[in-house]
């Protein structure tokens, strides 16, 4: 039956079929996510979609409101993408973007744990070729980085898994109890964090997503922390911790984008401070702040992909990406210019575009909450998004000091698909209603959220009004200089280098004592090791013991 097929089915299939499309494969890459998006809509609340394996019954599609609502943007958004990248030829660009969203349907569909985390990994390997598709020195440093931090959540959320369906005896991915969480739970919970870019995990999706190609980057921005947030309202709805950790992200992605001169690492790191409104949006756990998470999600997507399109139109027609590099091309690239805009106001909660008619739902459920330092620190962000990217971004790639810059407006397909992207934005903004008629289903003690009241207008536009006051007044601070700047992952990149540096020398001590007492030589061992200044054998003594602590730990983990 049509209701029964699962949608990511039709994204594989396509992938398949593009080494064999020639140059019919951009028409291709454009007619799946249609007939995706139509099989979404065609999805009844009872389709199944269930395999035997491993003794365990998985079951591959469970549909429910809220699957669907990510379900409907991952292919609208996917379409639009596809439209906007009808120029590229690489098929393994087209192919990488098929599985890899078409991973993120599995994720958000999936009814169990197991074949969540499969999609979960194909996710990880799909959008790392996105990356090295650039085919650049830093491309390829920055996706084994992205890999690595991606195996690394991978296997801290297989362990938790694990541990999970060894103590219940259950694969169902429905909601956990904070009340009785287990270290199983947890790492589940440290996993899907780590994907959601959730500080301190977040240093890769500044560090790779830039690196990506045009429209990879594009892509990129889309999927795989909005997966997290489907996961996180999907199984951690009402945690507090949550709360917490989005207020950070929020709070966090503001300063960094502030501080960056690179414009697509701007938008990299508003992704952080956006995802942490949703985020926190589940921490709190109501239905308002599920819904407002939902409908946040959906409207990100959209209004972030267009900012990446417009940046990713500057970068194909310039090469250039650096603010310092960038201005004055207004003039040469007009329409890029005004739709970039509309990304901009969108994005920043302007009324009358999606990002008000979304994110006002996320500040309305913790006022209803009572809790007020999220509330404050949410609206605080709000503010900020306004001066990094509703300002920011685009007076300094579009306007600032002329570099004497001439470029081509972008070509025809990606204008068209700006176009859409910003109608749908303003759309949303105007008449939200169809949006809000597709989220989970209120409670019948729960009213209609409206998103045009007098006090939220005047609020967000009194908000508005002092962050672009604050953007200008300290305008002089705030030029770009060709700067590096230090993100958390320093910390345990040098710690990495350090400790990788001490255990060395440990292991080759040991190396030298065991070939000194298998030649029968040990006595000159023991003479060499009390030469050695004291410093030294206690640090030594210290890694020994440090080492042999962490394999008992992981010994008793796995018995467990």
């Amino acid at each position: 039956m049509m209701t029964d097929l699962h949608p990511c089915l039709i994204l594989f299939i396509a992938a398949a079929l593009i080494p064999f499309a020639g140059r019919f494969k951009s028409w291709l890459v454009i007619l799946a996510p249609m007939l995706a998006f139509c099989a979404v809509a065609q999805l009844s609340d009872d389709a199944s979609l269930t395999l035997s394996f491993l003794g365990f019954d998985l079951d591959l599609l469970r549909v429910s409101r809220l699957s669907k609502v990510f379900g409907y943007i991952f292919t609208l958004n996917a379409f639009l993408v596809f439209i906007y990248s009808f120029y590229v030829k690489d098929s393994v660009q087209h192919m990488a973007s098929l599985v890899y969203i078409g991973s993120a349907l599995g994720v958000v569909f999936a009814g169990d744990m197991i074949s969540l985390y499969f999609f979960w990994e194909a996710m990880a390997v799909a959008s790392t070729f996105l990356i090295l598709a650039r085919r650049t020195k830093k491309a390829y440093s920055a996706s084994m980085r992205y890999i690595m931090v991606h195996v690394f959540g991978g296997l801290v959320l297989l362990a938790g898994i694990v541990i999970h369906v060894h103590t219940t005896g259950s694969t169902a991915f429905d909601a956990f109890d904070p009340d009785a969480a287990s270290l199983g739970t947890w790492l589940i919970l440290i996993g899907f964090l780590v994907n959601a870019a959730a500080v301190p995990f977040s240093s890769w999706l500044p560090d790779a997503y830039p690196e990506a190609t045009v429209t990879g980057g594009v892509v990129l921005s889309a999927y795989t922390s909005k997966t997290a947030v489907y996961v996180l309202l999907q199984g951690f709805a009402g945690w507090d911790v949550l709360i917490g950790v989005g207020c950070v992200m929020a709070l966090y992605g503001i300063l960094y984008a502030l501080l960056e001169n690179d414009m697509r690492r701007i938008l990299a790191y508003s992704i952080i401070n956006q995802v942490g409104f949703m985020v926190c949006a589940a921490g709190i756990g109501t239905e308002l702040a599920i819904r407002g998470a939902a409908a946040h999600a959906f409207c990100h997507i959209l209004y972030k992909s267009l900012l990446w399109m417009s940046a990713g139109a500057v970068l194909f027609r310039t090469g250039k990406s650096k603010c310092t590099e960038l201005g004055g091309i207004y003039r040469y690239m007009r329409w890029t210019f005004i739709f970039g805009t509309v990304g901009a106001l969108a994005i920043s909660g302007v009324p009358l575009t999606s990002g008000f008619t979304s994110k006002t739902m996320i500040v309305e459920a913790a006022v209803n909450a009572h809790l007020f330092w999220p509330w404050l620190i949410l609206e605080i962000a709000s503010a900020g998004v306004f001066l990094h990217a509703g300002i920011k971004f685009p007076y300094f790639v579009f306007f600032n000091q002329d570099r004497g810059l001439t470029p081509k407006e972008a070509p025809r397909c990606m204008l068209l698909a700006m176009g859409l992207v910003a109608f749908l934005c303003i759309f949303l903004g105007v008449y939200p209603r169809p949006l809000y008629e597709i989220l989970p289903l209120l409670s019948p003690t729960e009213t209609a959220f409206e998103p045009y009241t007098f006090s939220k207008v005047v609020t967000q536009c009194q908000l508005l009004c002092f962050s672009g006051l604050v953007f200008f007044l300290m305008l002089p601070w705030l030029k770009r200089t060709s700067t590096i700047v230090i993100d958390i992952d320093w910390v345990y990149r040098r710690g990495t280098q350090v400790f990788s540096a001490i255990v060395a020398q440990y292991i080759e001590e040991c190396d030298r004592f065991y070939q000194a007492f298998a030649r029968g030589q040990l006595a000159g061992v023991a003479s060499e090791w009390m030469q050695l200044p004291r410093s030294n054998r206690v640090r030594i003594h210290r890694i020994g013991w440090t080492a042999m602590i962490a394999v008992v730990i992981l010994g008793v983990l796995v018995l467990l």
